[in-house]
């Protein structure tokens, strides 16, 4: 068991989350219980999964919630190219709060993907045995 806040991935992943939250503000109220409630729930799923395979008891355990968060992290990916499709989320170009664009967001679903990917990697070894 490892304390999931030292993890760098999770602080990704967390960083993530606030970053969903914070764009999915200005979605449209009609999409409230719709988009803005899925990609929250996509987002902190992320992190959550990394938590609790953190609080497993085993590296096999860990690997099955990265395995999760990796998942949640491509539905987030696609979530968010749907939503600068449907033009609620700004590009860096046009968005007027640089921090809360899409392209941020974009890049941060990718850098914690290829995280997990490496984390999930070096169990590969141990659940081989």
């Amino acid at each position: 068991m490892q304390d999931f806040r030292q993890l760098k991935v999770w602080q990704k992943a967390h960083q993530l989350t606030l970053t969903v939250y914070r764009l999915t503000g200005a979605f449209p109220k009609t999409e409230q219980y719709g988009m803005t409630s899925q990609m929250r729930r996509s987002a902190a799923s992320v992190a959550c999964n990394i938590a609790e395979g953190c609080g497993r008891g085993s590296d096999v355990d860990l690997a099955r919630f990265l395995q999760m968060a990796f998942g949640s992290a491509s539905e987030l990916e696609y979530q968010l190219l749907l939503a600068k499709d449907l033009g609620w989320i700004a590009t860096s170009s046009t968005s007027s709060t640089p921090e809360l664009n899409e392209d941020q967001a974009e890049s941060l679903v990718i850098e914690v993907k290829r995280m997990l990917t490496t984390f999930i990697q070096k169990l590969r070894p141990i659940l081989n045995g």
